[in-house]
């Protein structure tokens, strides 16, 4: 059926917070450069316990993060699984492959960047394993995304509606959820990249780029892209400001997405100051991984708002009965929120 399963919900909860910690996890991994701590994969030294793994940084750190993405391959298989039996929405149940099949993918990329890395090939450049690093980090971010967009629709506020939902969103929110973002993703491309060249104090000085200037003194490869991605910043700003803006321009959607919308405006702000403190710690590892996370936090929800606003798209049944159609049981709440 498409009712309201609390288990379900819970459990789908559980894995967007399992997930949490495997974001972490990774990202601390790259942030004390530890993806190499382990010359094999899938096992690590030949084995999965390896020796020294509890007391050494660097191998406990890509330990964890291979066991807690094999967590999270196993809780997608019972997810897969828990919706084929009981969710009666194709769509979702769609949803759920998906999100089984982007950590199949990602969990290859991760083998792949050590695979290809220039301690196993003897290259002069890793640029490949690079590479692989860098789609490895962004597909986390697609992950995300959809084991979000899975729980949204379990749970009782998107089913039951009973959170005050809107019917029908005006298309220009809609609109500037989408490029909020995509601009998001290809800001969070930017940082997976800046971190896998190891630019983080490419330029050291922040707000200003150089003595007295916004830009660079000198330029290379890790300058731009360093810098590429605080101008990303501005650019996601604006993004959230006009997307925001939209939201709070119309009553219905204000009412709705109060609490997301306040979170979003919070959690950029916490993500500019924790930028800015990246290199006024000379790039302490903790503080780079919470950026990181707090970026991933910052596009789950704007995605979560987007998502949102697109609920009226998804049918709530397999024959596509959508409860944006007035039923017996259900009247239409028409845009002043009065049935």
């Amino acid at each position: 059926t498409a009712q309201y399963k609390p288990i379900l919900a819970w459990f789908c909860v559980s894995v967007l917070l399992w997930t949490t910690l495997l974001l972490y996890a990774g990202g601390f991994t790259t942030s004390i450069r530890a993806g190499m701590a382990f010359l094999d994969w899938p096992l690590s030294n030949g084995s999965i316990n390896p020796e020294g793994w509890l007391t050494e940084t660097d191998k406990m750190a890509e330990h964890s993060h291979r066991i807690l993405a094999t967590g999270t391959g196993i809780l997608c298989i019972i997810l897969v699984i828990w919706l084929s039996i009981r969710e009666s929405r194709a769509w979702l149940r769609r949803l759920g492959w998906a999100s089984l099949l982007l950590v199949i993918f990602q969990g290859i990329l991760g083998g792949a960047r050590v695979v290809f890395d220039q301690q196993n090939t003897g290259g002069s450049g890793n640029l490949v394993a690079q590479t692989f690093a860098v789609l490895h980090g962004i597909t986390a971010q697609f992950t995300f995304c959809i084991l979000i967009a899975i729980a949204l629709a379990t749970s009782r506020r998107w089913i039951k509606n009973n959170g005050g939902l809107i019917e029908s969103v005006p298309k220009n929110i809609r609109f500037w959820g989408l490029v909020t973002c995509g601009i998001l993703f290809l800001q969070l491309l930017l940082g997976a990249m800046m971190r896998q060249a190891n630019a983080g104090l490419a330029i050291q000085t922040f707000p200003l780029a150089s003595p007295g200037s916004l830009l660079p003194e000198t330029w290379d490869f890790r300058v731009a892209i360093h810098f590429a991605h605080r101008t990303g910043a501005v650019l996601v700003t604006i993004c959230v400001a006009m997307f925001l803006g939209r939201i709070w321009a119309s009553p219905a959607t204000r009412r709705a997405l109060a609490a997301p919308s306040i979170a979003l405006v919070l959690l950029l702000a916490l993500q500019i100051y924790l930028g800015a403190l990246v290199i006024w710690s000379i790039r302490n590892s903790h503080v780079a991984t919470i950026h990181m996370l707090t970026g991933a936090f910052v596009l789950a929800v704007a995605w979560t708002l987007t998502f949102l606003c697109h609920r009226d798209q998804f049918p709530e049944s397999p024959e596509g009965t959508s409860r944006a159609m007035p039923t017996d049981k259900q009247p239409l709440v028409p845009a002043g929120g009065n049935p």
